[in-house]
């Protein structure tokens, strides 16, 4: 087994002066979707759902966060149109997107009615917005913004007319909803601020990983541990599954997936070990290229 201090110099070479993993770019890839699966939402393929959609992606461009348009990227292998989408939909065909690869989901659903009285038409909305990271499914933000008693139209307002004031005030919404949202996911990637108040050491949006070791020996894991715990980015990992010959770890970290893979390539030329390293999203398997070894033969005894 190679010695701790020699694993550490080697992991050391592998992470100086590497950035973790947002500050390379302007931030995670995001996708907004809507949430029309309840009845009493309003549906995709309404104007004012779009209204509030656009506002919402003004505000995430505002950031400064690489938004991207859901029918552009889903175009070749997804249906088109579908309304009354359910969470589970939504959230496959985010993890399925890779070009680009998906982030972070930013969902909204909207409530919306209108009551006409004999002297006025009163106008009610209600956006629920919530933010998903897509690797792990943890929530990372949510909040809910309600329009205020204030909002009417005329009492003969027609249904056009009710549309557009809809419209226009869940739009106002959205704006309000967008902010609460991007400086929460903001506060995230630019690492916040620590218990004191004080700038955190590091920031970034922790990213977890499926680490699949396949064929390795016991003390081979050991020399491997101690360079997984030193990656830059590095948060925590546990061992979500062992055999005498297997190992599948849950590896959260704030490396970008292109430098952890050249990590773990360059970590198996440290050890001297052949190995593939193969990277399927967030699932990555590394397994050892063995060669054929002699059969262990018994010892000849006179005895015998």
């Amino acid at each position: 087994m190679k010695s701790l201090g020699r694993t550490l110099l080697a992991a050391a070479v592998l992470v100086c002066a590497a950035p973790l993993a947002w500050a390379q770019s302007s931030g995670p890839n995001l996708l907004i979707m809507g949430e029309d699966a309840d009845e009493d939402t309003v549906p995709r393929n309404s104007r004012v759902f779009n209204r509030v959609m656009n506002a919402l992606a003004e505000q995430v461009n505002e950031m400064g966060f690489n938004l991207y348009d859901e029918t552009a990227i889903t175009l070749d292998n997804f249906a088109q149109g579908r309304v009354r989408r359910t969470d589970a939909e939504l959230i496959d065909i985010a993890r399925s997107v890779r070009q680009p690869p998906i982030d972070v989901v930013m969902l909204f659903a909207i409530y919306a009615s209108a009551e006409k009285l004999s002297y006025t038409t009163k106008i009610r909305a209600r956006i629920e917005g919530r933010l998903l990271q897509v690797t792990n499914g943890q929530r990372i933000g949510n909040f809910e913004v309600v329009s205020p008693n204030s909002w009417r139209a005329p009492v003969d307002c027609s249904r056009e007319c009710i549309l557009e004031t809809v419209g226009q005030n869940a739009k106002t919404l959205a704006d309000d909803l967008g902010v609460v949202l991007t400086d929460k996911l903001a506060y995230l990637v630019d690492g916040g601020a620590g218990g004191d108040g004080s700038s955190k050491d590091s920031g970034g949006l922790a990213t977890a990983y499926t680490l699949n070791f396949s064929r390795f020996t016991e003390d081979e894991i050991l020399d491997i541990e101690e360079y997984l715990v030193v990656f830059s980015g590095y948060i925590s990992h546990r061992t979500t599954r062992a055999t005498m010959r297997n190992v599948e770890y849950w590896y959260e970290s704030k490396i970008e997936s292109s430098r952890l893979n050249r990590n773990l390539r360059k970590m198996l030329a440290q050890l001297e070990i052949s190995g593939r390293v193969a990277m399927d999203g967030n699932d990555v398997k590394i397994e050892k290229i063995t060669q054929r070894g002699e059969r262990r033969k018994p010892k000849k005894s006179d005895d015998w």
